[in-house]
Formats: structure tokens, C-alpha cells, sequence
């Protein structure tokens, strides 16, 4: 079975919407979340970042297949922002995945035989109230509002960056993400290949997360929030990188 769960092949998607929002966490809390294989990817020798990941996605699929063929469905996915060396001595980064949930059953069962994210089934309801979006959850207690009458975005309030710009670093997602099997002491690398990737600011006026609350982590602060549309997206198949400590 852990072939099966090794991304025994490539898969495309197509990004109807993808809303990120990014929390900057003091790095110390972090480092016991991730293997020791990887290591946070920090900013201003301080900050670490989790991300949570709304993703309204079409057409999952086999690379190759007809689209009619593809998975329908929403994800909600929590990540860390890390980086690895590997073997071979190249520097990556990318997203080290503690969390995903999904409104589809059909999507649960295949995320988890052919991936190791942890997939669950919750409910996610999207309202829209004049020019504020939501993204809601009662049985995972989230709920994310999203103001659309906002022309420009400021950046959060408490961020750590001082522009858009520098903000942009961790929006995600990022060129990998990495899963680590402690016992055969590898890491399998998933390179994803993107294109037409503009990330335009949004303004948050709420968010409620049940599971950043009860994470072992003290006073995240929301240090960006990013929407795509329209991304054609692809994984490319699963590479296994032999690690030693």
C-alpha cells in the first residue's frame, strides 16, 4: 500500500479558486510540528508561516485523462512553510501538509490511497452577503469572511512584512511538498507545475479556525491573505529522496 500512497502517478486539476491565508508563527513553536528532515522556511530570523489553503478544484484527475473523468470538490489544507536538502545537496522549498479536509467522500477515500495528506470529510457551505464572501464549516468550527468591497488590501494588521511584495514569498503554493517516511528514512518529493499564477491581496475581516486554536502554537498572527482564479495546475509523479540524519 505505500506505493499506492507514494503519488504513483501524475495528476492535473484545474483552480477554479484559490484563497490562501498565511499566519505567521514565532519559529520555536513550529520546529516540533514538522520531521527533522525539513526545516522552516523563516523570515526576519523570527517568523515561521502555516498556511491555511481554500481550494475550489475541478476536473481531479490521472494527467492525460478527459476532464469528465475528474474529481469535483473543495479543500481546506493546512501546511507549514519548509524547505529540504536533499541528497544531492539542492536546496527546495516548499510545504510540509498537516491537515486536509474535503467536502467530497469519493475525494477522502482516493486522497488517502494515493496520498498521505490525512484527508477527512467535514462540511464547507460558500455564502456571499452583498460584497462579503464566506467560507463555512460547522462540524470543523471555521468560518472565513472575506470583504470584497475593499478596492486595495492592506496588509493585516500585526503583520511582519512591510509590502505586498514581500508578502508575496508565502503565499503558496510552492514549487514541492514534502512527506517524510520515517521508516524507510526518505522523503517523497511532489513537484507541482503551475501557470498563469497572478496572486492578487484580499481583505479578511473574520476568520474563526477550530484547528489553529487547539494546534500547541500561541498567538498566530494573519500576516497575508492571496486569491487566484482560473490556474490550470498539475503534480508531477512522487520521487522518494533517501535522507539520513
Amino acid at each position: 500500500m505505500s506505493y499506492f500512497k507514494n503519488h504513483p502517478f501524475a495528476v492535473e486539476a484545474h483552480f477554479k479558486s484559490s484563497i490562501v491565508l498565511t499566519f505567521a508563527v514565532e519559529q520555536e513553536q513550529l520546529a516540533p510540528l514538522i520531521p527533522s528532515c525539513l526545516r522552516l522556511d523563516t523570515f526576519d530570523d523570527k517568523w515561521a508561516f502555516l498556511a491555511i489553503a481554500m481550494v475550489q478544484t475541478e476536473g481531479l484527475r490521472p494527467k492525460g485523462f478527459p476532464a469528465f473523468l475528474g474529481n469535483d470538490f473543495f479543500l481546506i489544507g493546512y501546511r507549514i512553510f519548509v524547505r529540504y536538502t536533499t541528497s544531492a545537496g539542492k536546496n527546495l522549498r516548499g510545504l510540509y501538509i498537516i491537515k486536509s479536509e474535503t467536502d467530497s467522500k469519493r475525494m477522502e477515500f482516493a486522497g488517502n490511497l494515493f496520498t498521505h495528506y490525512n484527508y477527512t470529510t467535514t462540511d464547507i457551505l460558500l455564502e456571499q452577503q452583498a460584497e462579503k464572501r464566506m467560507i463555512i464549516s460547522e462540524k470543523s468550527n471555521f468560518s472565513i469572511t472575506i470583504d470584497d468591497g475593499v478596492q486595495e488590501a492592506p496588509l493585516p494588521v500585526g503583520s511582519p512584512f512591510t509590502s505586498w511584495k514581500e508578502a508575496r514569498r508565502y503565499a503558496g503554493p510552492l514549487p514541492f511538498t514534502f512527506t517524510y517516511q520515517e521508516s524507510e528514512q526518505s522523503v517523497l518529493l511532489i513537484e507541482g507545475v503551475r501557470s498563469n499564477w497572478e496572486p492578487k491581496p484580499i481583505a479578511i475581516s473574520d476568520y474563526h479556525v477550530d484547528f489553529l486554536d487547539k494546534l500547541p502554537i500561541e498567538n498566530p498572527i494573519l500576516a497575508n491573505a492571496f486569491e487566484i482564479e482560473d490556474i490550470p495546475y498539475y503534480w508531477k509523479k512522487g520521487k522518494i529522496d533517501r535522507w539520513k540524519a
